[in-house]
């Protein structure tokens, strides 16, 4: 063999080896590649599914949020991971770079998210607070109302106490029916007035001074006698007419009032009463009876 087909057939054996070297580093590279491929789309498909919980995050966080500019914020963020979502959707697979970039957003959206859930948290955690502390104030508000209403009704009852501890009492109430000749009589047909007569204890919790005194005669009809319709006082929110008006000089001590009715109307048999009102309150009353 010459050496000239020596030199050929190594020539070809270079060749042949240069080529399958070649075809495998090809073969190799496309076989990387498809893993790459691969690799970034499912990548890919994690961002996505990244983004997407991301958005609905937003969603959710803007539901629990009552202040305006936070709630402002959180929605700009949101159209922020909407529009990132639709770039990615867009981009291919064997697009590294792009993969890479949004890959880096969605940590920065990550950042921020976390930054907004924390501020989201302290003012809850504030709220919770402010209501806590309004449910005290109310609380001890309602308390003080309490106290307040028991006190202006204990004060209401000691002062209602006070006010019949001072009022006059008319007790020992006589009425004597008399005749003409003065003599006390039963028959009604022989009555020409009416002496009555009464004692005003002894109080020294009440006012002294001028007081005036009235005097309902009833009779059995359950009309009053009195000389004229403009006769009457005030009790309990209504005007009552009056028989007799005394006006007496009370000093605390006791005191006995003897008072006078000429009868000028017509009287009949039947159960009489009299009663005796001071400062618009009722302190005593008696019955008598006419044959």
């Amino acid at each position: 063999m010459n050496k000239k087909t020596i030199w050929l057939i190594a020539a070809v054996a270079t060749l042949a080896i240069a080529i399958i070297t070649i075809t495998y580093l090809l073969f190799t590279e496309k076989q990387t590649n498809k893993e790459l491929v691969q690799e970034f789309s499912l990548e890919k498909e994690d961002l996505e599914n990244e983004y997407t919980r991301f958005a609905n995050q937003y969603d959710e966080l803007e539901r629990t949020v009552s202040n305006d500019s936070l709630a402002g914020l959180l929605d700009q963020e949101k159209v922020k991971t909407e529009r990132l979502l639709e770039e990615l959707r867009t981009v291919k697979s064997s697009n590294a770079t792009e993969i890479r970039r949004l890959k880096k957003e969605l940590a920065l959206l990550r950042k921020v998210m976390v930054s907004y859930i924390n501020q989201i948290d302290s003012l809850n955690r504030l709220t919770t607070q402010q209501k806590q502390v309004i449910a005290e104030v109310t609380q001890k508000y309602n308390n003080a109302s309490r106290q307040r209403d028991n006190l202006a009704e204990e004060k209401k009852e000691l002062n209602k106490k006070v006010n019949l501890a001072a009022q006059l009492d008319a007790t020992n109430i006589w009425i004597e029916p008399k005749n003409k000749r003065d003599k006390k009589v039963k028959r009604v047909k022989d009555v020409v007035k009416f002496n009555i007569g009464f004692t005003i204890v002894k109080n020294i919790t009440a006012e002294t001074g001028e007081r005036t005194l009235y005097l309902r005669i009833t009779k059995p009809d359950n009309s009053v006698l009195s000389k004229s319709a403009s006769n009457t006082f005030a009790y309990e929110n209504r005007t009552l007419t009056y028989s007799i008006k005394k006006y007496i000089e009370y000093n605390g001590e006791e005191q006995v009032i003897v008072v006078y009715w000429n009868v000028e109307e017509f009287l009949y048999a039947g159960a009489y009463r009299v009663d005796i009102f001071a400062d618009g309150m009722l302190i005593g009353s008696q019955t008598f009876s006419l044959e």
